[in-house]
């Protein structure tokens, strides 16, 4: 069986390594990597995600973004996808005592939350 929404990091610090990933959903799969972004700009997202064009291009379609979680204070990371408006959040997988192996846990437009 193929494990997806999972990003694989190459170590356990992911504000700084590469990694590999896909997501499926029942719009779209795609296969990723990520590749460091290294921009002194701190609104600047952590990673660049690039995919493969059609044609076998590497093109950005998205990015990861290193957040605070405003009520403890924690750290986590954000994923987008701006072609399918894909977000998600990043966090231990299930079964995974490894830091640098992240679920992929989607999460939809807040305008689509009933209020």
């Amino acid at each position: 069986m193929t494990t997806v929404n999972i990003i694989k990091f190459e170590n356990d610090d992911i504000a700084t390594s590469r990694a590999s990933g896909s997501i499926s959903t029942l719009t779209f799969d795609l296969d990723f990597t990520l590749e460091p972004n290294n921009s002194q700009n701190l609104l600047a997202p952590t990673h660049r995600v690039l995919a493969r064009s059609p044609s076998g291009k590497a093109i950005e379609v998205g990015g990861v973004w290193k957040k605070q979680n405003q009520v403890t204070n924690e750290d986590y990371f954000t994923l987008n996808i701006r072609e399918f408006g894909f977000n998600a959040n990043l966090g231990m997988a299930a079964g995974q005592d490894d830091e640098s192996v992240q679920a992929v846990i989607a999460w939809g437009p807040r305008s689509n939350y009933a209020a």
